[in-house]
């Protein structure tokens, strides 16, 4: 799509025009093999074969300086970690993807080859083609991720099906984002494990369709610590909640693991542990850990016997 109120290009960008750069970027994001009767990148709109069950549809937006450190980290890694935030959103429900489409912002000069290999690498990686896309000019530097999927069977695992008695479980120990951006902050490498893991986030695909699955009564990706999110599904499902233990991962704090956010591991609600540890057994995942119960007075939501606070990563907006 053209944007005509753009600013005419200076000479210095002349070889910086729009169609020579979507083409690039189309032969990065590009898949080799489009299903049959699926139209992808390079029409003025995408073309997919008919979703099965519901249609999922989330959008994120990531923005270098806000979202990623840009004195600390690549562009590169922008791009993947926008679209893995998206598709987290699916998976917080159960949902597997099927198609995304990528709108930038960017200032003139911006390297958008490299922006687009980490967009490509998070779409390979979580079998999310992309479809299509937009540039535009700005100040800052912004991918804007609108992700589609679909749930088949039992349908999607809302925020708001949490009952008392149910079991809290989370997917992995927290943590691991924050304490990999201290641990860059102090100078730790691009290739450090736990700074991987805040600049290469996984989203659950596998554990939150094993949980669908299983019958879990809730779900949520754990985007802004468990401190948050937690709250945000109590607050949906009309109930409070009583931890007995938070899963610390190797090199994160307590802190971190509460509030740091961006761990997108998953918290499932359910009235069946054993048949979801059954089910990630079977599925060679990796088994969740049980980290306390939901009651029924919203008005009590404890850790180990004391009010749990809200707390975690929130924009001021």
């Amino acid at each position: 799509m053209s944007a005509p109120l753009d600013p005419p290009a200076l000479p210095e960008e002349l070889g910086r025009r729009e169609d020579d750069v979507l083409e690039r970027i189309a032969a990065i994001v590009g898949r080799r093999i489009i299903p049959r009767g699926e139209v992808h990148v390079g029409d003025d709109a995408a073309v997919l074969a008919p979703i099965v069950g519901q249609a999922l549809i989330s959008i994120d937006v990531a923005v270098f300086g806000v979202h990623l450190d840009a004195e600390l980290f690549p562009l590169e890694d922008l791009g993947f970690k926008a679209v893995a935030a998206a598709v987290s959103d699916l998976a917080a429900m159960g949902g597997r993807p099927r198609a995304a489409v990528i709108g930038v912002s960017s200032p003139p000069g911006t390297d958008l080859e490299e922006l687009h290999r980490g967009i490509a690498d998070a779409a390979a990686m979580t079998n999310c083609p992309i479809v299509g896309g937009d540039l535009t000019r700005s100040r800052d530097i912004s991918v804007a991720v609108t992700v589609l999927g679909e749930c088949p069977d039992l349908g999607a695992v809302l925020r708001s099906g949490a009952k008392p008695g149910d079991v809290v479980l989370v997917t992995g120990p927290l943590g691991r984002s924050a304490a990999g951006l201290r641990r860059r902050r102090a100078g730790a490498g691009l290739d450090d494990e736990l700074v991987v893991a805040h600049r290469r986030p996984w989203p659950r695909l596998d554990e939150g369709i094993a949980a669908r699955n299983a019958g879990a009564h809730a779900m949520m990706d754990l985007s802004d610590g468990l401190g948050l999110d937690l709250h945000r599904l109590a607050d949906a499902s009309r109930v409070g909640f009583d931890l007995s233990v938070v899963p610390v991962a190797g090199g994160a704090t307590l802190e971190e693991a509460i509030s740091g956010g961006e761990d997108y591991e998953l918290v499932i609600v359910t009235d069946n542990p054993a048949r979801l540890r059954m089910i990630f057994h079977d599925r060679g995942l990796r088994d969740p850990l049980t980290i306390g119960v939901v009651n029924a007075d919203p008005g009590v939501r404890t850790y180990q016997g004391e009010p749990f606070a809200r707390r975690g990563f929130q924009h001021q907006l």
